[in-house]
Protein backbone atom coordinates (compact mmCIF):
# COMPACT_ATOMS: atom_id res chain seq x y z
CA UNK A 1 0.00 0.00 0.00
CA UNK A 2 1.18 3.43 -1.31
CA UNK A 3 0.28 5.68 1.91
CA UNK A 4 -0.89 9.17 1.13
CA UNK A 5 -3.38 11.91 2.74
CA UNK A 6 -2.17 10.99 5.83
CA UNK A 7 -3.91 12.73 8.85
CA UNK A 8 -2.64 13.22 12.46
CA UNK A 9 -4.51 14.72 15.10
CA UNK A 10 -3.00 15.64 18.48
CA UNK A 11 -5.41 16.74 21.79
CA UNK A 12 -5.75 19.30 24.04
CA UNK A 13 -5.62 18.75 26.91
CA UNK A 14 -7.59 20.95 28.46
CA UNK A 15 -10.66 22.20 25.68
CA UNK A 16 -11.89 25.09 27.91
CA UNK A 17 -9.05 26.99 27.93
CA UNK A 18 -9.19 29.17 25.03
CA UNK A 19 -12.08 30.34 22.94
CA UNK A 20 -11.80 28.27 19.48
CA UNK A 21 -12.33 32.02 17.15
CA UNK A 22 -9.18 33.08 19.08
CA UNK A 23 -7.01 30.56 16.29
CA UNK A 24 -8.59 32.79 13.82
CA UNK A 25 -6.01 35.80 14.76
CA UNK A 26 -3.24 33.18 15.47
CA UNK A 27 -3.79 31.31 11.79
CA UNK A 28 -3.75 35.06 10.34
CA UNK A 29 -0.45 36.07 11.97
CA UNK A 30 0.51 32.78 10.64
CA UNK A 31 -0.91 34.02 6.76
CA UNK A 32 1.31 37.00 6.93
CA UNK A 33 4.56 35.86 8.50
CA UNK A 34 4.59 32.46 5.95
CA UNK A 35 5.39 34.62 2.50
CA UNK A 36 2.92 32.49 0.92
CA UNK A 37 2.87 29.39 2.36
CA UNK A 38 -0.27 29.23 4.02
CA UNK A 39 -3.36 31.14 2.35
CA UNK A 40 -6.51 31.64 3.89
CA UNK A 41 -9.13 30.24 6.57
CA UNK A 42 -11.76 28.76 6.51
CA UNK A 43 -14.19 29.12 9.71
CA UNK A 44 -16.54 26.40 11.06
CA UNK A 45 -16.70 27.33 14.61
CA UNK A 46 -20.33 27.48 14.40
CA UNK A 47 -20.53 23.90 13.84
CA UNK A 48 -21.15 21.97 17.01
CA UNK A 49 -18.47 19.04 16.99
CA UNK A 50 -17.36 20.06 13.13
CA UNK A 51 -13.86 21.11 11.62
CA UNK A 52 -13.14 24.03 13.64
CA UNK A 53 -11.11 26.89 12.34
CA UNK A 54 -8.64 25.60 9.50
CA UNK A 55 -5.61 27.53 8.03
CA UNK A 56 -5.30 26.16 4.49
CA UNK A 57 -1.83 25.87 2.34
CA UNK A 58 -0.91 23.70 -0.39
CA UNK A 59 0.79 20.77 0.48
CA UNK A 60 -1.13 20.56 4.02
CA UNK A 61 -4.00 22.15 6.05
CA UNK A 62 -4.06 22.86 9.74
CA UNK A 63 -7.00 23.15 11.80
CA UNK A 64 -7.72 23.59 15.15
CA UNK A 65 -10.29 20.77 15.02
CA UNK A 66 -13.28 19.77 17.40
CA UNK A 67 -14.53 16.24 15.15
CA UNK A 68 -16.33 13.72 18.04
CA UNK A 69 -16.34 16.35 19.95
CA UNK A 70 -13.05 16.34 21.06
CA UNK A 71 -10.90 19.37 20.11
CA UNK A 72 -7.13 19.35 18.90
CA UNK A 73 -4.63 19.92 16.09
CA UNK A 74 -5.84 18.10 12.83
CA UNK A 75 -2.55 17.77 10.65
CA UNK A 76 -3.96 17.22 6.74
CA UNK A 77 -1.37 16.18 4.27
CA UNK A 78 -2.99 16.95 0.86
CA UNK A 79 0.12 16.54 -1.72
CA UNK A 80 2.11 13.45 -2.96
CA UNK A 81 4.84 11.94 -0.50
CA UNK A 82 7.68 10.28 -2.11
CA UNK A 83 9.47 7.68 -0.10
CA UNK A 84 8.61 4.42 2.08
CA UNK A 85 5.48 4.04 3.92
CA UNK A 86 7.92 4.74 7.10
CA UNK A 87 9.43 7.52 6.13
CA UNK A 88 6.40 9.38 5.29
CA UNK A 89 4.09 8.40 8.51
CA UNK A 90 7.60 9.78 10.04
CA UNK A 91 6.99 13.59 8.10
CA UNK A 92 3.74 13.73 9.07
CA UNK A 93 3.75 13.06 12.17
CA UNK A 94 6.55 15.80 12.74
CA UNK A 95 5.21 18.03 10.87
CA UNK A 96 2.00 17.59 13.26
CA UNK A 97 3.89 17.75 16.40
CA UNK A 98 5.90 20.90 14.83
CA UNK A 99 2.93 22.63 14.53
CA UNK A 100 1.35 21.65 18.04
CA UNK A 101 4.48 22.89 19.56
CA UNK A 102 4.43 26.63 17.46
CA UNK A 103 1.01 27.15 18.97
CA UNK A 104 2.10 25.82 22.74
CA UNK A 105 4.71 28.59 21.98
CA UNK A 106 2.64 31.26 20.76
CA UNK A 107 2.72 34.35 22.85
CA UNK A 108 -0.59 35.27 23.03
CA UNK A 109 -1.74 32.19 24.36
CA UNK A 110 0.58 32.72 27.20
CA UNK A 111 0.83 28.86 28.12
CA UNK A 112 -2.92 27.82 28.60
CA UNK A 113 -3.07 25.80 25.38
CA UNK A 114 -1.14 22.82 26.14
CA UNK A 115 -1.29 18.88 23.86
CA UNK A 116 -1.50 15.52 25.70
CA UNK A 117 1.29 13.88 23.85
CA UNK A 118 -0.51 10.02 25.09
CA UNK A 119 -3.15 9.88 22.26
CA UNK A 120 -2.75 10.53 18.80
CA UNK A 121 -5.28 9.84 15.84
CA UNK A 122 -3.86 8.28 12.40
CA UNK A 123 -6.20 9.10 9.76
CA UNK A 124 -6.14 8.21 5.82
CA UNK A 125 -8.21 10.37 4.02
CA UNK A 126 -8.76 8.53 1.22
CA UNK A 127 -11.30 5.85 1.25
CA UNK A 128 -10.82 4.09 -2.16
CA UNK A 129 -7.15 4.20 -1.38
CA UNK A 130 -7.76 2.86 1.88
CA UNK A 131 -11.25 1.47 3.00
CA UNK A 132 -11.52 0.98 6.91
CA UNK A 133 -11.26 -2.51 6.76
CA UNK A 134 -9.42 -5.01 8.52
CA UNK A 135 -6.52 -5.61 5.65
CA UNK A 136 -5.85 -2.42 5.54
CA UNK A 137 -5.22 -2.22 9.30
CA UNK A 138 -2.76 -5.21 8.50
CA UNK A 139 -0.99 -3.53 6.03
CA UNK A 140 -0.49 -0.52 8.00
CA UNK A 141 0.26 -2.11 11.01
CA UNK A 142 3.84 -3.08 11.33
CA UNK A 143 4.88 0.56 10.42
CA UNK A 144 2.65 2.40 12.62
CA UNK A 145 3.74 0.12 15.50
CA UNK A 146 7.64 1.22 14.25
CA UNK A 147 6.64 4.54 14.63
CA UNK A 148 4.96 3.94 18.08
CA UNK A 149 7.92 2.72 19.38
CA UNK A 150 9.88 5.25 18.30
CA UNK A 151 7.83 8.48 19.11
CA UNK A 152 6.80 6.90 22.38
CA UNK A 153 10.39 5.50 23.54
CA UNK A 154 9.74 1.78 23.62
CA UNK A 155 6.82 2.61 26.77
CA UNK A 156 3.66 0.26 26.08
CA UNK A 157 0.92 1.50 23.63
CA UNK A 158 -2.30 0.03 21.92
CA UNK A 159 -3.17 0.45 18.36
CA UNK A 160 -6.84 0.69 18.27
CA UNK A 161 -9.33 0.63 14.68
CA UNK A 162 -11.99 2.61 14.29
CA UNK A 163 -14.43 -0.38 13.10
CA UNK A 164 -17.24 1.31 12.06
CA UNK A 165 -17.32 0.87 8.03
CA UNK A 166 -19.18 4.21 7.40
CA UNK A 167 -15.84 6.35 8.67
CA UNK A 168 -12.85 6.74 7.30
CA UNK A 169 -9.57 4.17 8.16
CA UNK A 170 -8.56 5.36 11.55
CA UNK A 171 -6.39 3.92 14.22
CA UNK A 172 -5.85 5.32 17.62
CA UNK A 173 -2.69 5.22 18.99
CA UNK A 174 -2.37 5.34 22.83
CA UNK A 175 0.46 4.74 25.89
CA UNK A 176 -0.38 4.94 29.70
CA UNK A 177 2.89 7.07 29.69
CA UNK A 178 2.66 10.74 29.67
CA UNK A 179 4.67 12.18 27.20
CA UNK A 180 4.91 16.00 26.51
CA UNK A 181 4.92 17.78 22.44
CA UNK A 182 9.03 18.47 22.82
CA UNK A 183 9.25 14.81 24.06
CA UNK A 184 7.84 13.27 21.09
CA UNK A 185 9.43 15.30 18.62
CA UNK A 186 12.85 14.97 20.38
CA UNK A 187 12.20 10.87 20.30
CA UNK A 188 11.58 11.13 16.88
CA UNK A 189 13.71 13.50 15.59
CA UNK A 190 16.61 11.38 17.27
CA UNK A 191 15.53 8.11 15.87
CA UNK A 192 15.73 10.12 12.53
CA UNK A 193 19.06 11.11 13.25
CA UNK A 194 20.39 7.59 13.70
CA UNK A 195 18.70 6.50 10.47
CA UNK A 196 20.73 8.99 8.76
CA UNK A 197 24.18 7.69 10.36
CA UNK A 198 23.13 4.46 8.91
CA UNK A 199 23.07 3.05 12.72
CA UNK A 200 18.99 1.65 12.10
CA UNK A 201 18.10 0.13 8.25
Amino acid sequence: MDLQRINVKFFVADSSAVPLETFIHIFNSWIQASDGEYYDIADYSHVHAGPGILLIAHEANISIDETGGRRGLLYNRKQPLLGLNHEKLRLVFRSALENCRRIEEEPSLQGKFRFRGNEALFLINDRFLAPNTEETFLAVKPDLEDLAQTVYAGAEFTLERETDPKERFTVQLKTPVFFDMATLLKNLEKTGEKVEQGLIS
